[in-house]
Order: C-alpha cells, then sequence, then structure tokens
C-alpha cells in the first residue's frame, strides 16, 4: 500500500515512493538505474546508460519553444545509508520503509534518502508531463555523489547541448547555491603488531576483565553542512579517552576499536573492547572523562552518553594490539586534526577550509581512519592533506587519495540566478537567499566538463541528512515543484 498516496505534488511523491523501493547505497545503484532506464524507454525518450550507471535521459522540448535554450537538470541516485542500532534494515536488498507525519516524511528507523532521492523524483515527473511546457530538457542522474563523486568524475556529457542547470541538491528552501568547496577522501592505513594469548580449556587467558566501550547519543551529521555546529565527533572523544588511559598510567591492552560508516558523516557512535586489568579505575575516568564531555558538548550533543561494561563469555582467542602499536594509534586519532580549519576571509560565516575523521577501523591487522577533506581554495585542501601524511608518516603509516573534486566557483555575472531571482520574488514577495556552502557538490566537476556553464543549486527542506533523523518537509516539496515549473515555463 502506497505511504504517499493523496499527497500533491502526486507524481513528484509517486517517483519518490517507487524509487525508496529500491535499494540505492552508494556502488549499489545498478537497480536503480536500471528503473530509469525502463522508465524512459516506456516514454520513447532518449537516453544513455554508462557502465557506472550514470544516467542522462533527454527529452525534447514543448511546441514552440524548439529554439530555446535547453535546461539541465541534474541529482545523484545514490543515498547515505545509516540506521539505528536496533534496526534489523538490511540496505543492499531492502526498500526505505517510509511513513509520514502529515509534515514529514521520513524513513523508519533509517536515513530517509531524501539527498537526494527528491531530485531524481522531480526530474521523473517533470519528464512524465507532458502538460508542462519546457524547453529541450537533459536529465542528468550520477551515482556514487556520496563516496567521492566518482560518476561526476566519468561521466561523458558531450550529447548534451544546454549551458544552464538546475541542481536539485540542496536542501534548504530559499537558500539557493552559487558555489561550493572543493574536496577530496584520505584515507591513512597502520600496520600493527599484536600479541596473541594462550587458550587454555577453550578460552584466552586474561588476568583483566574484557570489556566494551561504548560512545553514543551523538547527534552527528553532515560534515560538510554541519561541521561549523561544534557537534562532537565519536570517533574523536573514544581516541582521546584512550590516550588519557594511557598517560594516566591505567593499565589495559586494545583489542578492537571502530566508529563511523562514512567519510562525509560526523559518527555519532564508537566503540572499543579492552582488557581492564584495574576495572575500578577504568570506570573512574570514565566517570570523570563523560563530565568533561557533558561541559564541552552540553549544548551542541546534550545527549552524549559515555558506557564501559563487562563482556560476559570470553571468547576462544584473541589478539592484544602491542604497547608500540597503540601508541601509534593514539598518535594517529589525537594529533591528526580534525573539524574546522579556517574561516573564510571573503564571505561571513563561510567555513573555508575543513577536515572531518569519519570511518575508524581496526581491521586484517591494519588500523584505519578515513578523513572527508575540504575547502574553498585548492591550495588549502592540498595543504591540509599533505600535513594528514606527514603526521602518518612519522608513526610508519601510509596515506592514500581518492575522489578528488574541484570547488564550483561562484560566478559574479549570472543570467539564471536573475531569472530565478526575479521569479521567486514575484511568487513569494522576497528575494531568495544565495549562497556559496562548504559542502561539496557535482557542480564543479560537471562545469569543468561544459563551457561557460550556468548553475544553481536548490531544494526543499530536508533535515538532519545523512543520519537516522532525516526528514522532508512536505509543504516545502511542494513549494518548491511550483518553483521549479515556473523556471522551465518561463521564455
Amino acid at each position: 500500500m502506497s505511504v504517499l498516496s493523496g499527497i500533491e505534488p502526486a507524481g513528484v511523491f509517486r517517483f519518490f515512493e517507487e524509487i525508496s523501493n529500491i535499494p540505492r547505497g552508494s556502488y549499489n545503484e545498478k537497480a536503480v538505474s536500471d528503473y530509469c532506464v525502463r522508465f524512459a524507454q516506456k516514454r520513447k525518450l532518449e537516453y544513455y546508460q554508462d557502465k557506472l550507471y550514470n544516467v542522462i535521459i533527454i527529452k525534447e522540448a514543448s511546441a514552440g519553444r524548439e529554439d530555446e535554450e535547453p535546461f539541465i537538470i541534474q541529482g545523484h541516485l545514490d543515498m547515505v545509508c545509516e540506521k539505528t542500532n536496533d534496526s534489523e534494515h538490511d540496505f543492499l536488498k531492502d526498500g526505505i520503509k517510509l511513513e509520514t507525519d502529515g509534515e514529514y516524511i521520513y524513513g523508519r528507523n533509517t536515513t530517509l534518502g531524501g539527498d537526494d532521492g527528491i531530485a531524481i523524483a522531480f526530474g521523473l515527473a517533470i519528464l512524465d508531463d507532458d502538460t508542462i511546457s519546457h524547453p529541450r530538457l537533459e536529465v542528468v542522474f550520477t551515482v556514487s555523489e556520496e563516496v567521492g563523486m566518482d560518476g561526476a568524475t566519468y561521466i561523458d556529457l558531450s550529447m548534451l547541448k544546454g549551458k544552464k542547470m538546475l541542481n536539485l541538491d540542496s536542501e534548504d528552501e530559499g537558500v539557493l547555491l552559487a558555489g561550493c568547496a572543493g574536496g577530496n577522501t584520505t584515507e591513512v592505513s597502520l600496520p600493527l603488531c599484536f600479541t596473541e594469548l594462550p587458550v587454555k580449556g577453550g578460552k584466552y587467558e586474561i588476568n583483566g576483565e574484557l570489556c566494551e566501550v561504548k560512545i553514543k547519543g551523538l547527534l552527528g551529521g553532515h560534515s560538510g553542512t554541519e561541521i561549523d555546529k561544534n557537534r562532537a565527533n565519536a570517533d574523536c572523544l573514544l581516541g582521546r579517552f584512550i590516550a588519557q588511559l594511557y598517560k594516566k598510567d591505567i593499565p589495559f591492552d586494545l583489542i578492537n576499536i571502530y566508529g563511523g560508516n562514512k567519510e562525509n558523516a560526523i559518527p555519532r557512535e564508537s566503540y572499543a573492547k579492552i582488557a581492564a586489568y584495574d576495572y575500578e579505575k577504568v570506570l573512574r575516568e570514565k566517570e570523570e572523562f563523560e563530565n568533561t564531555m557533558k561541559m564541552e558538548y552540553g549544548v551542541s550533543d546534550s545527549g552524549i552518553t559515555f558506557e564501559i561494561k563487562k563482556l560476559e563469555g570470553q571468547e576462544a582467542s584473541v589478539k592484544l594490539v602491542s604497547e608500540e602499536s597503540l601508541k601509534k594509534i593514539i598518535t594517529l586519532i589525537n594529533c591528526i586534526p580534525n573539524g574546522i580549519q579556517k574561516m573564510s576571509s571573503d564571505i561571513e560565516g563561510l567555513v573555508e577550509t575543513s577536515l572531518n575523521l569519519g570511518i575508524m577501523r581496526l581491521e586484517e591487522g591494519n588500523f584505519k581512519l578515513v578523513y572527508s577533506v575540504r575547502s574553498q581554495i585548492e591550495a588549502s585542501k592540498k595543504y591540509l592533506t599533505e600535513k594528514i601524511r606527514l603526521i602518518a608518516e612519522t608513526v610508519g603509516a601510509s596515506v592514500s587519495v581518492s575522489g578528488e573534486y574541484p570547488a564550483w566557483e561562484y560566478r559574479p555575472e549570472s543570467p539564471l540566478r536573475k531569472k530565478m531571482t526575479s521569479i521567486y520574488e514575484d511568487m513569494y514577495g522576497e528575494k531568495p537567499v544565495f549562497e556559496v556552502i562548504h559542502a561539496g557538490l557535482e557542480c564543479g566537476i560537471l562545469a569543468g566538463k561544459i563551457m561557460d556553464l550556468d548553475c544553481v543549486s536548490f531544494g526543499p527542506d530536508i533535515y538532519d541528512i545523512h543520519t537516522t533523523e532525516e526528514r522532508m518537509s512536505l509543504e516545502s516539496v511542494k513549494r518548491v515543484w511550483e518553483y521549479t515549473l515556473k523556471i522551465l515555463e518561463s521564455k
């Protein structure tokens, strides 16, 4: 049964619900890409699908508008896949279970995928409706935006004729974006040494207590849009606690440590497994540390909690991280910077350069940290990446960089921006806000493929993207849909 039936605009929500039923996490976009291809085939529209599963669908102009400049409409097929700890949702095979309270749409215990499913729904609904007056439409759906913009980097746009583009990958109605930061994904990998404990009677021999350390209750969020909210990073906090135990000579061994799932999402939870040789001292240190964290982040992360519990049922075997490797892990987590590095001198309130530790893992004999690095300035991005490399190499870690994407530079003169401003004023009696943002968008990459591309990014209100609290405003979708149609219908 349809959850969104009867909600206007009906076409938009019908397509949003249909694509929400298709698993479409990053690198798992084939099914939703094929869905778009079938959509085009059924309507006999020109289409292109490449080996990465990017899709382009073209619809010729309405009668009488053949001589007008085409419009490119663009969004990305993939979504960030996050779920609550108690959710059994499988993002590889399960669609998003949509729910609505009459004001918002959200996913049941998961991210919604409004970023950027709403762009796909808008694009398909526009292509599907022959009553909409428009010039030639070139609808571009890319893949893997959330993990480095691989699709935008690879896609061939040589068949396009348009020079003006509506990017529907923004989440703040009334704010039109005209520039963004460039960025990359920087991964640090440290080979580890271990001490394997002897096994006796089917259990490993250990004098201390096997414990799980857990930091949870943080808000998290998108590392581009929430990096300036002073939200705590669970991975960094856990690294800080481990360093504090070590510094105070509270005896313990590290068995495992991990947190975060996406380099561009601020981690909400992190975990460690340790062997504690003075459990009471560890508990006292935990209480002191938790009080400190609540003082530092009581406003931005009021729900922060810190737990340590004994684990019952010892495992058959275990490897302890050697002391030398432990010191290197502590150095990496605590010495590589995190968060805002510089604010813009040109645009008030704009973060110029930042990085986010989004993934922390200990697996297959290696300790791994993955960062999302962003800057409006290319030289600053390169310098920050090199700083990570220099710190990593001091402890014998290696660094790899992927997913490089350029900044989308602000155009002082933009006919599209001027037109969209005029339409917005006519509809709402006020001017829209134009901003340059710190989050990454595909516009910079696509502008490098289309000479003189005039682009604006916008969209409806979507809150807490990349988290399980993500929700999208129904009324905002309706208003932005009406605004989009006015843009396309205006000659």
